[in-house]
């Protein structure tokens, strides 16, 4: 059976559910040209034949000689790593719809679109493996809400995490927790703030942990503070104590987070 090159073209390009504005996206060509060379009123220069057998995945035998009907695969050359075979797997795809003023959707490796997956993705909801969006999931992440390995965000979790709010592995942000955390206000195994609860609470007003170290320490363990000092839990007899020394201490700039520090310990 005999198939032109627009034929092929044509078939391929339904196979993979591309729209022809679509492919014309990502080979940088009007939806015009798509259509003439699928009617073989014209053809592709040989660049774009190139990036066509890469996306569809054939050999250029089969585009090219009339007389090979079925789809050759292309020959290896060498042997691809994991992220070769990652980037070939990644098929583009791309709402024709538009929201403000970006795709309802894209797939593909460079990803920007309302909802965007892909290798490098930017959009309102983005996943990839470097991620950019106001709900972002990635290996390096950045967002509102930002989760990943390594993670920034207003709202960030992750293994390395860096926010107003930071949850992971290792911390920091204004309210930071995790295994090492670093913040105004800081939860962790080790912890160092300006106030720290932790199993090493490290903090520069107060710190609350098995080893407590600031200018109020309450420790079970050891309890270092330059201003007050107390083993074991805090009780309703020495709470007062506590309470007049964090309001004697504290500047009243961070009168917010000893009223947040003043409620954990009550």
């Amino acid at each position: 059976m005999i198939m032109t090159l627009g034929e092929k073209l044509s078939k391929l390009r339904k196979e993979y559910n591309y729209t022809q504005e679509q492919l014309a996206n990502i080979l940088g060509v009007s939806r015009q040209s798509i259509s003439k060379w699928e009617s073989n009123n014209a053809y592709p220069e040989t660049d774009k034949l190139v990036k066509m057998g890469k996306l569809f995945e054939c050999s250029m035998d089969y585009l090219l000689n009339e007389d090979i009907s079925e789809k050759q695969g292309l020959k290896p050359t060498e042997k691809k790593d994991f992220w070769d075979n990652l980037k070939l797997q990644i098929h583009e795809r791309k709402s024709e719809k538009m929201i403000f003023g970006m795709p309802l959707y894209h797939i593909g490796r460079n990803a920007n679109g309302f909802f965007a997956i892909g290798l490098k993705a930017r959009g309102v909801f983005s996943f990839g493996l470097m991620s950019q969006g106001i709900f972002s999931v990635g290996l390096l992440s950045l967002g509102v809400i930002s989760i990943g390995l390594l993670s920034l965000g207003l709202i960030s979790a992750g293994v390395f995490s860096a926010g107003l709010l930071a949850v992971g592995s290792i911390a920091l942000g204004l309210f930071a927790a995790g295994a090492i955390s670093v913040g105004l206000i800081s939860f962790g195994a080790l912890s160092v703030g300006y106030f720290s609860t932790g199993a090493l609470a490290i903090g520069k007003y107060a710190a609350v942990g098995d080893h407590a170290h600031a200018m109020i320490a309450i420790g079970q363990t050891v309890a270092d503070g330059s201003v007050y000092s107390h083993i074991g839990d805090v009780t309703t007899a020495n709470m007062p104590k506590v309470v007049e020394w964090l309001d004697g201490n504290v500047p009243s700039w961070l009168g917010w987070a000893k009223e947040i520090f003043k409620s954990y310990i009550q």
